[in-house]
């Protein structure tokens, strides 16, 4: 039992980095600063693969464990305390998530307006200047 509550301690070290990670890059991403972002989503996915291993690791030193028992209170509340710990974590990286994504999707659409309204632009550019090329050849001949 010792054991998983190392591994339940080593997850909640990684969420929470994970939640300062996320932290950093959320307030350059209402900067609009994106030159982090590929390195920012390959720290995420580093951090995600190192907690699905401590998970099965603990899964698997819980079978081991299950052999046993008796389980001390005090190493039950010791490990409701780290499951409520790392529940309050969770829900903190899902409301920045939801920032992130709320952050990316507005540039994207502001993104989009823009690009359609050089479109719109360059449509324009084109009509006057082949009237300019029209009016050009009329005075020509």
């Amino acid at each position: 039992m010792e054991n998983i509550l190392r591994l339940l301690e080593e997850k909640n070290e990684h969420l929470n980095r994970f939640y300062a990670l996320n932290e950093i890059e959320l307030i350059h991403f209402v900067e609009g600063n994106f030159d982090n972002l590929e390195a920012f989503y390959n720290s995420r996915e580093s951090i995600l693969d190192l907690i699905r291993c401590i998970d099965r690791l603990i899964e698997h030193s819980s079978q081991s464990d299950s052999e046993s028992s008796v389980i001390d209170e005090n190493l039950k509340n010791k490990v409701s305390t780290l499951l409520k710990k790392k529940n309050d974590v969770v829900n903190k990286i899902l409301a920045q998530d939801l920032q992130i994504i709320s952050v990316l999707e507005t540039t994207k659409s502001n993104l989009i307006k823009e690009l359609s309204q050089i479109k719109v632009a360059r449509r324009a550019v084109r009509a006057y200047g082949e009237k300019g090329l029209d009016k050009n050849l009329d005075e020509k001949i």
